[in-house]
């Protein structure tokens, strides 16, 4: 198993760019399985997470060609062959999940292999299940696979039993090709929701309510190619980049940060007193999102006045509160941090104590971290979440002496091409 060697406490400077991570590339990559067509997307990572949903789409017939580095070409219009599915890709990814509702109309058995991803505690399918079962979708849960079966799509009114983003995303695949009028309800309106939405509509799906808890869709017979779609840059991506920054005290510039889904996250950075500027604001290529290059300056930190906790869209994102860690560890004071979304996530904060960081954890959910801690070298095996594994490699890239982080592939799943976009910044970080 290869590790990150990293060689900390010195000064970084200059830029690094958003990628557009994992979420909305892999939300897109499932819709274009209804469009049954050529899909032509830009701004597309490369991140392992969308190679192992390529491997499983290719697997089953699917063709796709990259046209440089960041567009893909993908055509779903050929036969599809699910007995012959990618297992262990499939094993690899939880997002596999998302073919129950992009394949809904077009296949009618299936079976879909249990997947891995985050280990955050449980994980429930329920709410996929609840929500694409009142669409006719029947979905048998065994040891080892999902057995699916749709005999006729049909609307539905939908209540989300939980607003998860791949359970939201799901529904809406299923209700794009089911006859007549949808309506669902505590929706996510997470960025890669809003992002697959664009994109069907892109396609000619009838999706109305997009950035709100309650989407109307209206059952169309088919969705036509789409010559080129903008995927957006990924607000989780810019915010590890904005904690790098902060934690290690550098002037750095963050491009291509989408405002809609970061500035609750800059409040929260204003008011411990980090200062930072906006700069060159404008939409995104795709024209639905506001856009700034964000530079960050070394700043005196105090903790939040209140804890930090994470809710959905609007809230501070979920994904983002690990990412906070690393700067609270910098902070003068104590912050409570409640991570009640995921059943162990923040245990894995304990994690910074073998580099320094003061974290008392309270109970499986809620941890207190104490700053200004002065961050030491150290070895930590890479927790298996994606989140806080990249809130340790910050802390050791902050922390003076020769750091290793073991086991690091979970943390490439969603940062595209890490160790080069760090090394561009003056991180000193090699693989071993």
């Amino acid at each position: 198993m290869s590790s990150f060697v990293v060689r900390g406490g010195k000064p970084l400077k200059g830029t690094i760019a958003t990628s557009s991570g994992k979420n909305a590339p892999l939300a897109v990559l499932a819709g274009t399985l209804l469009v049954r067509g050529e899909s032509i997307l830009h701004n597309m990572s490369q991140v392992e997470e969308v190679q192992r949903l390529l491997e499983i789409m290719a697997s089953i017939g699917v063709a796709y060609e990259w046209i440089g580095e960041r567009t893909l070409k993908v055509d779903s219009s050929g036969p599809l062959n699910m007995d012959s599915i990618d297992k262990k890709a499939s094993r690899a990814t939880r997002i596999v999940l998302l073919l129950m509702g992009a394949l809904a109309a077009h296949e009618k058995q299936f079976k879909l292999y249990k997947s891995g991803g985050c280990k955050l505690g449980e994980r429930t399918v329920r709410p996929h299940l609840m929500a694409l079962e009142k669409f006719g979708v029947r979905i048998i849960n065994t040891s080892g696979y999902y057995e699916v079966t749709t005999k006729k799509l049909k609307a539905a009114d939908v209540v989300m039993f939980e607003s998860g983003d791949t359970a939201t995303e799901n529904a809406v695949m299923a209700a794009v090709l089911a006859p007549g009028n949808t309506v669902i309800k505590y929706a996510s309106a997470n960025y890669m929701v809003q992002d697959l939405c664009h994109f069907l509509n892109a396609a000619g799906a009838q999706i109305d309510g997009i950035g709100t808890s309650t989407l109307h869709i209206k059952g169309v017979k088919s969705l036509h190619n789409v010559n080129g779609f903008h995927i957006i840059p990924d607000p989780v991506d810019a915010m590890a980049w904005i904690s790098l920054a902060i934690t290690t005290r550098s002037p750095l510039t963050v491009k291509n940060c989408v405002l809609d889904f970061l500035d609750l996250e800059l409040e929260h950075l204003r008011v411990m007193g980090q200062q930072f500027t906006l700069k060159n604001e404008r939409m995104s290529d795709s024209g639905h999102y506001r856009l700034a290059d964000i530079t960050l300056k070394p700043s005196l930190l105090t903790a939040l006045p209140t804890k930090l906790h994470g809710k959905p869209y609007p809230g501070l994102n979920i994904d983002n509160v690990p990412l906070f860690i690393p700067i609270l560890t910098q902070a003068k004071g104590q912050t409570l941090v409640h991570d009640w979304v995921y059943e162990n996530r923040a245990v894995y904060y304990l994690e910074l104590q073998k580099l320094g960081g003061q974290v008392l954890l309270l109970d499986p959910h809620r941890a207190l971290v104490t700053g200004p801690s002065k961050l030491q070298a150290g070895e930590v095996i890479c927790p298996q979440a994606l989140r806080p594994g990249m809130a340790i490699l910050i802390a050791m890239i902050a922390a003076k002496g020769t750091s290793r982080l073991r086991q690091p592939y979970m943390i490439e799943r969603g940062y595209e091409q890490l160790i080069e976009r760090l090394q561009g910044v003056g991180v000193d970080i090699t693989r071993e």
